[in-house]
Protein backbone atom coordinates (compact mmCIF):
# COMPACT_ATOMS: atom_id res chain seq x y z
CA UNK A 1 0.00 0.00 0.00
CA UNK A 2 1.68 3.40 -1.17
CA UNK A 3 1.81 6.09 1.58
CA UNK A 4 0.91 9.31 0.82
CA UNK A 5 3.56 11.61 1.04
CA UNK A 6 1.80 14.86 -0.70
CA UNK A 7 0.76 17.54 2.20
CA UNK A 8 -2.75 19.27 0.91
CA UNK A 9 -3.44 22.92 1.34
CA UNK A 10 -4.98 24.12 4.14
CA UNK A 11 -8.46 25.44 2.96
CA UNK A 12 -8.56 29.39 2.93
CA UNK A 13 -11.30 31.79 3.55
CA UNK A 14 -11.36 34.52 1.10
CA UNK A 15 -12.60 37.46 2.85
CA UNK A 16 -12.40 39.73 -0.52
CA UNK A 17 -16.13 39.16 -1.59
CA UNK A 18 -17.56 40.48 1.66
CA UNK A 19 -15.81 43.30 1.99
CA UNK A 20 -16.58 44.03 -1.63
CA UNK A 21 -20.55 43.90 -0.06
CA UNK A 22 -19.67 45.55 3.03
CA UNK A 23 -18.06 48.78 1.14
CA UNK A 24 -21.47 48.74 -1.29
CA UNK A 25 -23.71 48.95 1.37
CA UNK A 26 -21.76 52.06 3.08
CA UNK A 27 -21.97 53.29 -0.07
CA UNK A 28 -25.80 53.12 -0.54
CA UNK A 29 -26.10 54.57 3.15
CA UNK A 30 -24.61 57.10 2.63
CA UNK A 31 -26.11 58.47 -1.13
CA UNK A 32 -29.61 57.93 0.82
CA UNK A 33 -28.95 60.26 3.67
CA UNK A 34 -27.81 62.59 1.23
CA UNK A 35 -31.45 62.22 -0.35
CA UNK A 36 -33.22 62.21 2.57
CA UNK A 37 -31.28 65.83 4.16
CA UNK A 38 -32.06 67.27 0.77
CA UNK A 39 -35.84 67.23 0.94
CA UNK A 40 -35.83 68.02 4.69
CA UNK A 41 -34.74 71.29 3.27
CA UNK A 42 -36.99 72.07 0.59
CA UNK A 43 -38.42 75.04 2.05
CA UNK A 44 -42.35 74.44 1.97
CA UNK A 45 -45.48 76.35 3.57
CA UNK A 46 -48.28 74.08 4.45
CA UNK A 47 -52.43 74.99 4.28
CA UNK A 48 -53.92 75.62 7.51
CA UNK A 49 -57.53 74.50 8.50
CA UNK A 50 -60.10 75.72 11.22
CA UNK A 51 -60.93 72.52 12.64
CA UNK A 52 -59.62 68.72 11.65
CA UNK A 53 -62.00 65.94 12.05
CA UNK A 54 -62.27 62.73 10.10
CA UNK A 55 -64.84 62.17 7.10
CA UNK A 56 -66.72 59.67 8.62
CA UNK A 57 -66.25 57.41 12.06
CA UNK A 58 -65.68 54.14 11.93
CA UNK A 59 -68.51 52.03 12.96
CA UNK A 60 -68.06 50.21 16.32
CA UNK A 61 -68.50 46.38 16.90
CA UNK A 62 -71.48 45.81 18.40
CA UNK A 63 -71.48 43.58 21.46
CA UNK A 64 -74.71 41.46 22.33
CA UNK A 65 -75.20 39.55 25.04
CA UNK A 66 -77.17 36.62 25.97
CA UNK A 67 -77.61 35.65 29.74
CA UNK A 68 -78.62 32.22 31.28
CA UNK A 69 -82.19 33.06 31.05
CA UNK A 70 -82.43 34.76 27.75
CA UNK A 71 -82.15 38.51 28.65
CA UNK A 72 -80.53 39.58 25.42
CA UNK A 73 -78.67 43.30 25.86
CA UNK A 74 -77.16 45.45 22.82
CA UNK A 75 -74.05 47.32 24.02
CA UNK A 76 -74.80 46.62 28.07
CA UNK A 77 -78.32 48.15 27.10
CA UNK A 78 -81.38 45.35 27.51
CA UNK A 79 -83.96 44.92 24.38
CA UNK A 80 -86.53 42.59 23.34
CA UNK A 81 -85.12 40.78 19.90
CA UNK A 82 -87.74 42.72 17.84
CA UNK A 83 -85.96 45.66 19.43
CA UNK A 84 -82.06 44.23 18.41
CA UNK A 85 -83.52 43.80 15.11
CA UNK A 86 -84.56 47.55 14.60
CA UNK A 87 -81.57 49.11 16.46
CA UNK A 88 -79.26 46.27 14.23
CA UNK A 89 -80.86 47.60 11.04
CA UNK A 90 -80.57 51.01 11.40
CA UNK A 91 -77.16 51.12 12.53
CA UNK A 92 -76.48 48.70 9.44
CA UNK A 93 -78.24 51.56 7.57
CA UNK A 94 -75.71 53.74 8.59
CA UNK A 95 -72.49 51.45 8.52
CA UNK A 96 -72.58 48.86 5.58
CA UNK A 97 -70.12 47.08 7.06
CA UNK A 98 -71.34 46.61 10.24
CA UNK A 99 -69.91 43.86 12.56
CA UNK A 100 -71.63 42.19 15.80
CA UNK A 101 -70.36 39.85 18.84
CA UNK A 102 -72.48 37.65 20.18
CA UNK A 103 -71.36 36.85 23.99
CA UNK A 104 -73.31 33.73 25.17
CA UNK A 105 -73.47 32.70 29.08
CA UNK A 106 -72.37 28.55 28.93
CA UNK A 107 -75.39 27.98 31.07
CA UNK A 108 -77.83 29.23 28.95
CA UNK A 109 -79.81 27.31 26.46
CA UNK A 110 -78.60 27.62 22.76
CA UNK A 111 -82.16 28.51 21.32
CA UNK A 112 -81.70 31.61 23.12
CA UNK A 113 -78.36 32.23 21.24
CA UNK A 114 -80.35 30.54 17.95
CA UNK A 115 -82.95 33.26 18.14
CA UNK A 116 -80.35 36.15 18.62
CA UNK A 117 -79.05 34.87 15.21
CA UNK A 118 -82.08 34.75 13.34
CA UNK A 119 -82.72 38.62 14.83
CA UNK A 120 -79.00 39.43 13.60
CA UNK A 121 -79.72 37.43 9.96
CA UNK A 122 -83.06 39.43 9.65
CA UNK A 123 -81.47 42.94 10.10
CA UNK A 124 -79.06 41.76 7.35
CA UNK A 125 -75.64 41.72 9.62
CA UNK A 126 -73.26 39.20 7.49
CA UNK A 127 -70.00 40.44 9.87
CA UNK A 128 -71.60 38.18 13.11
CA UNK A 129 -68.59 36.36 15.50
CA UNK A 130 -69.40 34.37 18.85
CA UNK A 131 -67.07 34.71 21.73
CA UNK A 132 -65.74 31.63 23.47
CA UNK A 133 -63.66 30.79 26.55
CA UNK A 134 -60.61 28.33 25.23
CA UNK A 135 -61.57 25.54 28.00
CA UNK A 136 -58.56 24.71 30.57
CA UNK A 137 -56.99 21.19 30.62
CA UNK A 138 -57.35 19.51 33.58
CA UNK A 139 -54.66 18.73 35.86
CA UNK A 140 -55.10 15.02 36.05
CA UNK A 141 -56.28 13.88 33.19
CA UNK A 142 -58.15 10.13 33.48
CA UNK A 143 -57.51 8.15 30.31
Amino acid sequence: MPLKTQQDDQPRLDLTPMIDVVFLLIIFFMVATQFSEMERDIELELPEVASATALSTAPKQHVVTVGDQGRVTLDSNEVSLPELTRKLSAARREYPKLSVVIRGDASCAFQHVAATLAACKEAHVSDLGITVRIAQAPKNPRR
